[in-house]
């Protein structure tokens, strides 16, 4: 049995189950992603991180 946490992308229940014992819903992996020197996904990250900054201002 794989003992790593889980977490409900639909209720946001933390779990060891595949399956969210509240609702059902499948679960995924609560680890973060692998570092990577060639982050591809870095440019759009930093955009949506601005935006979200910019928009919490006002």
């Amino acid at each position: 049995m794989n003992m790593k946490m889980r977490k409900c992308s639909s209720c946001g229940e933390y779990t060891l189950k595949e399956k969210c014992p509240y609702c059902g819903m499948k679960t995924g992996n609560v680890a973060p992603p692998r570092y990577s020197p060639e982050d591809k996904y870095g440019k759009y990250r930093r955009i949506l991180k601005k935006q979200m900054l910019s928009k919490n201002r006002g």
